[in-house]
């Protein structure tokens, strides 16, 4: 069976949804789902879709970027698909997991992505080393450690530190670090 899936990240997209179920329809897809979520949203229906899959059964869609939201996300999805025995075609650049020629040019695709988003850590490293040597480099404004005084308070009132973390809608290992300096500095004053 031809499984179809087609996503916009938003409503407004009218015309290149239409467009994705228009080009599946004409592909023979039997089955299409279809939503209108952000990438990092949930994707019930693509769950759904993946699920619906069996053995034998092509999975479809219009662009790679209409399926996965990472090199991480892709390769989760491929190895799913490949546990069922259901293959994945991608039309915008005729590729089908069926052939090995396909199998090759999506690794090919998950190795040059993956090489992409290392190189753009390496300079986002680089960046951030060379503001700090300039001195224009703060960080990110440590959120947690602002709230101190409400961890140390609602700890004093007997709560648990996961009811604290709630209440301050901040991680429980936050909660933690700041209890331990707390404990260090009392322990220093002694």
């Amino acid at each position: 069976m031809l499984i179809g899936y087609a996503r916009t990240s938003t409503v407004e997209q009218v015309a290149g949804f239409d467009a994705q179920l228009e080009e599946l329809k004409k592909v023979g897809c039997e089955k299409i789902f279809k939503e209108q979520v952000s990438s990092i949203g949930k994707r019930d229906q693509l769950d759904a879709a993946i699920e619906f899959a069996r053995e034998g059964d092509i999975f479809i869609v219009t662009k790679l970027d209409r399926l996965a939201r990472s090199v991480s996300h892709l390769c989760e999805i491929v190895d799913i698909l490949d546990k069922q025995k259901t293959s994945l075609r991608i039309l915008n650049i005729n590729l089908d997991t069926d052939t090995p020629t396909g199998k090759l040019m999506l690794n090919l695709l998950v190795s040059v992505a993956q090489f992409e988003r290392e190189l753009m850590l390496e300079r986002q490293k680089l960046g951030v080393q060379a503001a700090k040597a300039a001195g224009r480099y703060k960080g990110r404004a440590p959120t947690a450690l602002a709230k101190k005084d409400d961890v140390l308070k609602l700890t004093r009132q007997g709560n648990t530190r996961q009811q604290v973390a709630e209440e301050l809608d901040i991680g429980i290992a936050s909660v933690y670090r700041i209890l331990k300096s707390e404990k260090s500095l009392l322990n220093a004053k002694n």
